[in-house]
This record gives C-alpha cells, structure tokens and sequence, in this order.
C-alpha cells in the first residue's frame, strides 16, 4: 500500500469536507446521513469475513459457517439476510431435495470488493501501530483509574 502525498491527502481531505457540509446542508445534522445506514451494516462484526468469503464464488450456507467457525447459525443469517436486503449478494434456492441454497455477490457486491481490499489493506498494515497505541491508551487510563 503507497501512501498518499499531502497534496492527495489534502484533496482527500477536502472531499471529505464537502460531503459532510452536503449531508449537513441536506439534513440539518450527521444522525440523518444518507449513508450511515449502508457502512453500519457493513461495518458490523461479521459482515466484511463473508463478504472476503464470497468473493472466491458462490457458497453454500454451511461452506460459510465452516469458514467462520466462531459466527452462530443465527448470526451467519441474519448477516447474510442484511446483505441481501442490501443487494450485496443474492441468495439461490436450489431444486434438490432437501433443498439447498446457495449464496453469491451479486455486481453491487462485487463492486465493494477494491474499496474492502484497500481497507484489510490498511488494517494489516496499521495493526501493530494500533495495537501499541491500545496498550500505551489503556496503561494510561488503568493508571488514572487507579487499577
């Protein structure tokens, strides 16, 4: 991952500072930000490990579950519900007997898949600056606690 200059940085910056002006033009503040219902849902625990799943094909309910062994059937679910509802995958029930169903990206989906990238990205590049600042943070309140 390249890092940007500081004129990209303060580009980036600047688009930054214009969407939330828009959303605050358009809505009077951020709780009515037209886009803060889509990045809770992909944001959440779960969502993004079988987003990264998917995007190697079409799998099968329990093909997913064994991928992520930690997520229950419910929560597998329910995620996979909400992506659904989102139209980030679609999900195919197959004629077999029992039937069997399958789950796939669909283009929306897909089209997440370079802006995921750059995100595992960063956070695999940031982990151990993250972690150290999580220590130094926590050492530094344990201690104003009195703990």
């Amino acid at each position: 991952m390249t890092r940007l200059s500081s004129c990209d940085h303060d580009a980036l910056k600047a688009e930054l500072a214009e969407v939330l002006s828009r959303w605050h033009n358009s809505a009077g503040d951020t709780s009515h930000c037209p886009v803060r219902g889509i990045l809770d849902n992909l944001g959440d625990k779960w969502t993004v490990l079988v987003l990264v799943i998917l995007s190697s094909g079409t799998h099968r309910f329990s093909e997913i579950k064994k991928a992520i062994p930690d997520i229950s059937k419910r929560m597998l679910a329910k995620t996979l519900r909400k992506l659904e509802r989102d139209g980030l995958t679609l999900r195919q029930v197959l004629p077999t007997k029992p039937p069997s169903v399958e789950y796939s990206l669909t283009k929306t989906g897909d089209s997440l898949l370079g802006p995921l990238t750059t995100l595992i990205a960063w956070a695999e590049q940031t982990k151990l600056d993250i972690s150290a600042s999580r220590s130094t943070y926590d050492d530094a309140h344990r201690t104003e606690a009195g703990f």
